[in-house]
Order: structure tokens, then C-alpha cells, then sequence
């Protein structure tokens, strides 16, 4: 019994021994290998208590955990030099294009010479509007050479006497004056001889009878009275003849109409719209359609027609015909 109690001495300082040493090197390790040693061997309870809570319990391992990477922190850069946000692109507005002016062409500078100034006209030794024996001279010379009617010898300078002037000056190469200067008047005397009292101072025509056949429409007023039948115009104041002419009238597809009719317009020196032709002493009474002088008729006589018009070949019948004729005045186409 004694011996046993010596061992369990003995065995019990080897104990405290041995553990005084495992707890020293206990209490070294703790702070390093997370335990610590028996509560006996511990002096300093507040040392001991996180060992004791520090130190793993029995289990599995645990799992790793996966590395986690810190967020990347934005780059705060300072305000000066923060590029701002992207702006969408303004697309400026289209400025209007402005409208071309024209070109300004320089007003040309006036010339310095002097224009040249349009030669004078030869003054008038008979002009239209008088009245005189050489007047009377003048148009007795007239008729002497086919560009004045018999009748129209009055020793007045009127528009017959103008019209026969101004075709003597066309056809002699001279300026169509209408009017007599000293060329015209020497052209004239060398065609002509001085006229004779006769011719200065010519009988009054006596008016024909009244024809047969003729429109009861012809009767009374002013009115040319013109046949188809008999292809003759009749000029008749209230009833009494006091000219007549041949005429011819238009081609089967363009006819002279027929009916009655009053003349609206005079054209002495007409030409054609339509055709271009000549058209002297012309007196319209339907549309387009007059009575006038032609060259045409004159030359071809009945081997030709008119575009409708009626057409006289006697120059000095027309221009006398023409000064009597007013607008107003009656015109009568018929069948006899």
C-alpha cells in the first residue's frame, strides 16, 4: 500500500513536471497555434479565454473559399479635367442658300460723240390739207399718169390725192412721203404735160340709171351693193349709182359670204394676217373678209380667186370709192 502511494507520488510529480513544462510550452505556442493549456497552469484567466475560443472544434476541413476581388474602385479624377459625357452631335441647321441675284450689267457709258441725227425731211411744196390751183395742176398730172380718178380733181389736197402722191413716190423709188417735195415734183413734170382746162376742170359725172336686177336692199341709204351674178359692185346713196367696178370673189373652199353687212373697219395700206399679202384701200364687212384693191386681180384678172375677200383691179376706182365709204355704211353681197 505504502509502495503504491510512492508511485502515485512519484507518478504525480512527473505529472506536475511534465506538466508544468507542457503547459509552459502551451502557454508559448497559444498565441501562435490558437489553444492553450490546462485551467490549473493558467494564471491569467482573461489570456486564456480567447485561446479557448480560438481554438478549432472537430469536423471536416473547411471548404476554401474562392478569392474574392476587391471591386475595382473608380478613378475619381478632378473636376477640372473630367471629360464630360459624350454630347450628341448637333448638326447645325442648314443656312438657306441664298438666291442668286442677277447679274447687274453695267449701264453702258454714253458716248461722248455725238449720235448721229436723222436726216431732215425735204420740206413740202404741196402738203395735204390745202387747197389751190396748183393743188388742181398737181392732180390733173395725176391722172395723167393713172394713179388719180377723174372725179377727185377738186384742187383739195385730200386723202385720194395723198394715197395717189404716196404710190407715185413707191413706185418711183422715192420716200413715201404722202406729201409733194421738189423731187416728187420734178418726176411728176417730166412724165406729164401741163394740163389742159379740161383736165383741170373736168365735167361732173352724171350717175348711171339705176341697173335692172338690182337688191331691193340697195335701195335706200349708203350701201355697196355687190352681185355675184354679174361680178360688179355698185356703189348707191339712197337709191342712185354713183360708181361701179368689177370685182371677183373667193375660191370654191373659201367663199364670199353672202347676206348683208356693215363696214366696221378701214385700212388704207392693209396687208393680211393670215396671208401676208397686200391689201390697199381695204374696207372690211365680215371678220376678215373686205372689200379691197389687188394687184393679183389686176394681173390675172378671173384666172385667179380671192381667200373670200372682193377683190377690185381698178386702182383709181377703189382709192375714190374708199374717201366716200364711211364705217356704217351698208354692204349687200347677193345672187341676181
Amino acid at each position: 500500500m505504502r509502495t503504491r502511494r510512492r508511485i502515485v507520488v512519484i507518478l504525480t510529480a512527473a505529472a506536475v513536471v511534465v506538466g508544468g513544462g507542457v503547459a509552459a510550452t502551451a502557454a508559448g505556442l497559444a498565441p501562435s497555434l490558437g489553444f492553450a493549456g490546462p485551467d490549473t497552469h493558467t494564471t491569467d484567466a482573461a489570456a486564456i479565454a480567447p485561446a479557448r475560443t480560438a481554438k478549432p472544434t472537430a469536423g471536416p476541413e473547411p471548404t476554401t473559399k474562392p478569392t474574392r476581388t476587391p471591386t475595382a474602385e473608380p478613378i475619381t479624377e478632378p473636376a477640372a479635367r473630367r471629360e464630360p459625357t459624350t454630347k450628341p452631335t448637333r448638326t447645325p441647321t442648314a443656312q438657306p442658300t441664298p438666291t442668286t441675284k442677277p447679274t447687274r450689267t453695267p449701264t453702258a457709258e454714253p458716248s461722248h460723240q455725238p449720235t448721229a441725227e436723222p436726216a431732215p425731211k425735204p420740206p413740202a411744196l404741196l402738203s395735204p390739207g390745202t387747197s389751190s390751183d396748183r393743188v388742181r395742176d398737181l392732180e390733173a398730172r395725176l391722172v395723167q399718169v393713172g394713179w388719180l380718178s377723174t372725179s377727185l380733181v377738186d384742187g383739195y389736197y385730200g386723202t385720194g390725192t395723198t394715197a395717189a402722191v404716196t404710190g407715185f413716190q413707191h413706185k418711183r423709188g422715192l420716200p413715201g412721203l404722202g406729201y409733194v417735195d421738189a423731187a416728187t415734183w420734178d418726176a411728176l413734170q417730166a412724165m406729164t404735160t401741163a394740163p389742159t382746162r379740161d383736165q383741170l376742170y373736168p365735167p361732173t359725172p352724171t350717175p348711171t340709171p339705176e341697173p335692172d336686177g338690182i337688191d331691193p336692199r340697195c335701195t335706200s341709204g349708203r350701201v355697196l351693193c355687190i352681185d355675184k351674178s354679174t361680178s360688179t359692185l355698185r356703189w348707191l346713196v339712197d337709191g342712185k349709182q354713183l360708181s361701179s367696178m368689177s370685182v371677183r370673189f373667193g375660191c370654191s373652199a373659201t367663199p364670199t359670204r353672202e347676206g348683208t353687212f356693215w363696214v366696221f373697219r378701214k385700212i388704207r395700206d392693209g396687208v393680211s394676217d393670215l396671208y401676208g399679202s397686200r391689201m390697199p384701200f381695204a374696207m372690211y364687212f365680215s371678220g376678215g373678209e373686205a372689200v379691197h384693191y389687188s394687184a393679183d386681180f389686176a394681173a390675172r384678172g378671173y384666172n385667179g380667186c380671192s381667200h373670200g375677200c372682193v377683190n377690185v383691179r381698178d386702182w383709181d376706182a377703189i382709192a375714190a370709192l374708199y374717201d366716200q365709204v364711211q364705217i356704217g355704211d351698208k354692204v349687200v353681197v347677193y345672187w341676181s
